[in-house]
């Protein structure tokens, strides 16, 4: 099915009326309660299919927003982000049938306990209700959000930046449209189109209406969403990631890994941003690692020990803000260490709690590892990339929650939901 979209905004809200969009966010929640999981799925496949069919007005929409981003002189590896081609709209699309081949979270039964009284007590799974999603600059998040949020009975409200909001409104125009011709209300999708930063500070404090916010996007952005909320935040986190090289490293497979977590796509919160060298292998693998950092464009920042060993003009100076630093960008930095212990006190006090990889071929040092870094995800010999809802049978994620409640990492279908619990009896008081 195409759409045409001159008239898209007449479909969206006008967003600074939180009051009436509250009111179809709750109506809308008590929609989706009567939705069966066949219904769902079946919207879903149509969304997919209308992403796929409308690609070229998604384009045009797209090409708006690269536009005024070169304009502003935003960075490739921004720009990167929020480019859209037909191949990554295949993805969206793919995505979103992942997750309507996905088991439905809702109502599933946890636990059934019967008390001594004769009292039925049941944990059952249910949607979290409304949520808000704040993210900046990748438009595939419009689909990817609405999909498991959908899919897991629960209502969204996105609030996209304003780099890529020509995207959004093309996106979440073509869902709202699909969801109406399968009968359930389009405003089990809604989107803030307008981009002033009052209205996002605005959205942050209707907890009367928005059940869980989720930030996605800078370090700035989190933070700020974290501080001024008034509504219980799920905190995604920037990837600070790290390769840890141990001393008895297969180093070949270190290369590898190191090169993919680096450079496969350097724009994303799962790429690597530091390595961890022990001393023991630092003279055999710094070279290699120089050599195949710098034929793919990696500017490296290096502690002196590993500066005198890579011994080029181009390793630059590394600074305590560079071990800290979530690039996103062709840079990494580099530090050598004395054992095990000291690397992982170095990770834990730089990383952020993203994805943080050993390579090793000794399990007790992998064990160690895998259990003292405070990370959502720890790797062994596998490469920090794998951080991903697709990558771990989730179909499209929702974020990579970094804090301990009360999801972390990938977040997928039942990360979106909580519980609660039935009581059956039959006439039975507390005494």
């Amino acid at each position: 099915m195409r759409f045409s979209f001159p008239s898209i905004y007449d479909i969206l809200f006008s967003m600074t009326d939180f009051t009436e969009m509250g009111k179809k966010a709750i109506q809308a929640k008590g929609d989706l309660i009567q939705a069966d999981t066949e219904a769902k799925n079946r919207a879903l496949l149509s969304v997919a299919d209308a992403l796929v069919a409308n690609a070229e007005e998604i384009l045009a929409a797209n090409e708006e927003d690269l536009k005024r981003g070169r304009e502003k002189g935003m960075k490739e590896g921004l720009l990167d982000r929020l480019k859209l081609d037909e191949k990554r709209i295949a993805a969206m699309a793919e995505g979103v049938r992942e997750v309507a081949a996905l088991p439905d979270p809702d109502g599933e039964v946890l636990e059934t306990f019967l008390r001594p009284n004769g009292m039925e007590v049941q944990k059952v799974r249910v949607p979290l209700g409304v949520i808000g999603i704040i993210y900046e600059s990748r438009p595939n998040v419009t689909a990817d959000a609405f999909s498991l949020c959908f899919k897991s009975g629960n209502v969204t409200v996105l609030k996209g930046g304003s780099d890529a909001i020509s995207s959004n409104i093309a996106i979440a125009g073509i869902i709202r449209r699909t969801l109406e011709e399968n009968g359930i209300t389009p405003d089990a999708l809604q989107l803030i189109a307008d981009t002033d930063r009052e209205v996002t500070k605005e959205f942050m404090r209707r907890r009367d209406f928005i059940d869980v916010l989720i930030p996605r996007g800078s370090a700035s952005l989190i933070r700020t969403t974290v501080e001024e909320s008034r509504i219980p935040v799920i905190e995604t986190g920037t990837g600070n990631c790290h390769v840890y090289v141990d001393r008895d490293a297969d180093l070949s497979m270190a290369l590898d890994i190191l090169i993919n977590a680096k450079t496969q796509r350097n724009s994303v919160c799962n790429a690597a941003e530091s390595l961890v060298v022990h001393e023991a292998v630092a003279e055999a693998f710094l070279p290699e690692a120089f050599r195949a950092l710098t034929e793919h464009g990696v500017e490296i920042r290096a502690d002196a020990a590993a500066k005198r060993i890579m011994k080029d003009a181009r390793v630059k100076d590394a600074t305590e803000e560079d071990f800290a630093t979530e690039y996103l960008d062709a840079v990494i930095s580099v530090n050598i260490v004395k054992d095990l212990a000291e690397a992982i006190a170095h990770i834990n006090r730089y990383h952020t709690k993203h994805s943080d990889c050993i390579v090793t071929k000794d399990q007790s040092a992998a064990e160690r590892f895998l259990r003292e870094i405070d990370s959502a995800c720890v790797y062994h010999n596998v490469s920090t990339r794998f951080t991903d809802g697709f990558e771990f049978g989730f179909g499209a994620e929702i974020g990579i929650s970094t804090q301990m409640l009360h999801a972390r990492g990938p977040m997928g279908l039942r990360e979106l939901t909580t519980y609660k619990y039935r009581i059956r009896g039959n006439g039975q008081i507390r005494h």
